[in-house]
């Protein structure tokens, strides 16, 4: 290879990296404080009393009725019931310092989901107005969302035949319509409140000055994994009831943000740039051997 060939090589890797450098300056990537205020959920569980009818509303409200496990009685709720394909909230029981707490968990609709970034085809989308949904039209069931959730929340239907993939909605077709979400409505001890995120903080934060005795100074959400549209508050440290506290405050997204600009500008001159470097290889190993001969 000679030194001409080199610096052809060079320069196309160089035009690489400089082409990469404008695509993350040309397009950053969405963030919290770009002004969109989502629709949420605030989650009191300090008013919580298990009585699961949230799980009922939100089956009765997506056709899932059919599907829900019986009532059951407060010692089989547990501490490991998860939402599944069936089931897209679940109603917890923990016992901490003997008191029992109830929680209810579900998706956390993230500000910046991972699930919609690891998509490949946009069926994990989240709406302008928060939600994020699962659009059946566009997936290709390679299950990226599944494993790029921090949260560990959609799920496939395993034995169906046509499967999809299962996760609460926010119910964005009645929030759409002006109605709350049916987990909301449901609830009868006013455990959960909906509303717009920026105010739902404003309340838990007035909730935490006025009694701060009855919760710990911590808005589960706020920050975790970039910020949440499901906003918790709790009378003890969420690791006590089964939250995730080893999340970073960084959207998740934006650790591969930068990869993924590259990949298009690698895919698409890589290649030439390794065919370039064979052929001006193979030309000096010919040249090499002719001389030799001569």
């Amino acid at each position: 290879m000679n030194r001409r060939d080199l610096f052809k090589a060079l320069g196309v890797a160089a035009g690489t990296v400089a082409c990469a450098r404008t695509a993350r300056a040309a397009e950053p990537g969405p963030s919290v404080a770009d002004g969109a205020d989502p629709v949420g959920v605030l989650v009191d569980t300090t008013r919580c009393i298990g009585c699961r009818m949230c799980e009922f509303g939100c089956a009765h409200a997506n056709g899932q009725a059919n599907g829900l496990e019986k009532p059951s009685f407060d010692e089989a709720l547990g501490p490991n019931r998860q939402p599944t394909e069936k089931r897209w909230t679940a109603v917890q029981r923990h016992v901490v310092a003997g008191r029992a707490i109830t929680v209810k968990r579900q998706c956390m609709h993230c500000v910046q989901p991972a699930c919609t970034a690891a998509c490949l085809t946009k069926a994990m989308y989240k709406t302008p107005d928060g939600p994020v949904i699962w659009r059946s039209n566009k997936c290709m069931g390679c299950r990226y969302c599944m494993v790029s959730c921090p949260f560990d929340v959609p799920k496939f239907e395993y034995h169906s035949a046509v499967p999809r993939i299962q996760k609460c909605q926010l119910c964005f077709q009645r929030v759409a319509a002006g109605q709350q979400p049916a987990c909301v409505a449901s609830c009868p001890a006013q455990a959960l409140t909906f509303g717009r995120r920026n105010n739902l903080l404003d309340e838990a934060r007035r909730r935490i000055y006025t009694e701060p005795g009855r919760y710990i100074s911590h808005i589960y959400g706020e920050r975790e994994a970039g910020g949440t549209s499901w906003l918790y508050l709790s009378a003890v440290p969420f690791d006590q009831i089964g939250f995730r506290t080893d999340l970073a405050t960084e959207a998740y997204p934006t650790y591969t943000k930068e990869f993924l600009y590259a990949v298009p500008l690698v895919l698409t001159l890589v290649p030439p740039l390794l065919l370039g470097l064979s052929r001006a290889t193979d030309k000096g190993e010919r040249g090499g051997d002719e001389g030799g001969d001569a």
